[in-house]
Order: structure tokens, then sequence, then C-alpha cells
């Protein structure tokens, strides 16, 4: 079926479902969407070279992952880029990651508003004082921040998951049990989601007149081997803690294979909370003992940044989406009072 075939069966001129299929914000939302699901019905896809020429768009996104490649290994980014391609997909837009090599990202930035080859980027792992928002704000390049960037909020579009309250709580849940040494074993503190969770742990301890204890806490990649390595060390120590917060579900498979081979009883000897994000792989619900977790879908996220990057680029004019997610917190087998 090509254009004028769809069109006559839509009973739409070829240019209506032309500026549907495309993206542009003169047409309604209801006759977007039955374009697209009849287009999708019949299999219809617009040829790329004309879309481009019609629409002066790439139909592309660009994700630009770091040099070393760790991205492409991490189920976390796996699960947030599938979530995207969906959306991505569903309105004719391709995702195209550039995974690391000699080039470095500043310059893939510059080479990609130069030649026009995406139409706009998904800044990834936001750091501290992250160098990148301000050159993509001088590029004049559409991009949407998963997460934020210290305290800049307000000239970029970003969603971000609340890191410090979902930390903040998971602590308080632990001193609400009668935990008073609590470890917190986090990602690497650069990021700028591991600071607000280590901000948020510390705030509650502090909170109820606590002190966090440097011996107690971690930080580094969120892996099985890290999750392992640190929590040995931590409940080997003299006087250990009787309660962990862990920032992944990652690290959280070595953590109960450590507390295993110490012969400690999760839940009775030692509490554990860990943050998930929903991975089809490592379901919280089904460990032994069920996992308290605090919990925000990854996936979800990735297609609502798409939504977003979308938005941006259809309308040009739009005020910039700020998007602060709230994080459940449930409680499950892995704590329990302190002894």
């Amino acid at each position: 079926m090509n254009l004028k075939e769809l069109a006559k069966h839509l009973n739409l001129s070829p240019t209506t479902v032309s500026r549907a299929l495309n993206g542009y914000p003169e047409v309604g939302e209801a006759t977007r969407k039955r374009v697209d699901e009849e287009a999708r019905r019949f299999g219809y896809r617009p040829n790329t070279h004309a879309r481009r020429l019609a629409t002066g768009r790439a139909h592309a996104i660009g994700y630009v992952l770091p040099a070393d490649k760790s991205l492409m290994i991490d189920p976390l980014f796996s699960d947030f880029v599938a979530g995207a391609t969906d959306v991505y997909a569903a309105h004719g837009f391709d995702v195209m990651l550039h995974a690391g090599g000699q080039e470095d990202e500043s310059s893939v930035y510059q080479r990609y508003s130069q030649g026009g080859s995406v139409d706009g980027v998904v800044v990834l792992g936001p750091r501290l004082g992250d160098p990148r928002i301000e050159l993509l704000n001088g590029l004049h390049m559409p991009y949407v921040v998963h997460g934020r960037v210290g305290g800049l909020t307000s000239d970029f579009a970003w969603l971000d998951i609340d890191n410090y309250g979902a930390f903040y709580r998971a602590t308080k849940l632990l001193i609400d049990l009668g935990h008073r040494r609590i470890g917190l074993i986090n990602g690497l503190e650069d990021f700028n989601y591991a600071h607000d969770r280590r901000c948020g742990y510390e705030k509650a301890l502090q909170d109820r007149g606590l002190n966090a204890d440097p011996l107690f806490t971690s930080s580094g990649l969120m892996t099985e081997e890290n999750g392992y390595r640190q929590t040995k060390r931590i409940l080997q120590l003299a006087n250990p803690p009787t309660a962990l917060i862990l920032g992944s579900m990652l690290l959280v498979a070595g953590a109960m294979r450590a507390a295993n081979e110490m012969g400690l009883l999760i839940g009775r000897d030692v509490s554990l909370i860990a943050h998930d994000d929903g991975l089809p792989f490592l379901n919280a619900q089904s460990l032994v003992p069920s996992l308290t977790t605090t919990s925000s879908s990854i996936r979800a996220a990735g297609e609502r940044v798409a939504q977003l990057m979308l938005g941006i680029i259809t309308d040009p004019e739009v005020e910039l989406p700020h998007e602060l997610w709230s994080v459940d917190l449930i409680v499950r087998g892995s704590t329990g009072p302190a002894l």
C-alpha cells in the first residue's frame, strides 16, 4: 500500500496523512492516532528519503554512549532504550546509537548539530557539573536529560526520579525498625543520582540524631561482584551495621551471596533494602526472602523521555518539561526489627 492508497482508505487527503505520520502539530490527535493505527495495520511505512525532504527532519534521535562502552552491557540502559524505541517506532523515528570509539562525546554532539543526522539527543548519566548542558545549549539542538545536573533544573528538559526522597524514606524505615547502624552501598557518586541518594540517606540519619559512619558506606560500580565484596567488607567489621541500603538489584545479588556465606539470615541478622528498576530478570518479590525495595520502572522512564523528546521536536516553542517522579517504597521480607 502506498500513501495515496492509504489516504483513500482513510478518506483523507494524502497531505493530511503525510503530516499525521510525520508529527506535524496542526494535525489533531484523534486524526493522528487513526492514521497511525491504520498505517500499522496495513504495514505502511513512509519512504525515508521523501519524508526527510518533505519535513526537513532526520527522523532519528541520538543516544551517545561513553567511550568505555560500559553502557552497552548495562541492563538498565538496555531496558531504558527498549522503552524508548517502542515510542519512536510508533512515530516513524529511529534511534542512532554512538558507541564510544576515538571520537569524544562533545565532538559527536557537534557533528550531529552540524550534519543534521539527528533531530535531537537524549543525555544519559548526568554528572555533577556536567559540561554537556552548556555545550548543547550553545548548539541549539533539542535534547532531554534523563536525570538532573546538580542544582540546575530550569534551562533544559529533564526527567528524573526522586532519588533523594527514595533513600531518605528507606533509611527512615530502617530507623523506625530500631536500626541505628545502617550502611550504604551506592553507585559512583560523581553521578547525580548517586549523590542525591547519599544525601537522602545522610539526612534521614541526621534527622534522628545519627551519624553516617564512613566505614559503613561505599561508592562504586553497581555490579554483582562489587555488591559481594563491599557487603562482606562491611559485615566483617568489628561492630557491623544491622542493615544495608543498596543502589541496585545487581548489587543485591552479591550482597545476598556474601550474607549467605557468612551464615547471616537476611531479614533477621541483617536487613536489606535496594532500588529496583523493574528489570524483568531480577524480580525482587521472587527472591528468598522477598526484597524490600524503592521502585521505579526504568523502561517507563525510557518511554516517557522519548515522548518528551518528540514533543520538543514537534513544537520547538513548547515550555521545557521538568518531571520528577515519586518512587514507591515496597516493604517485604528482607527488612525486620533490629536485634
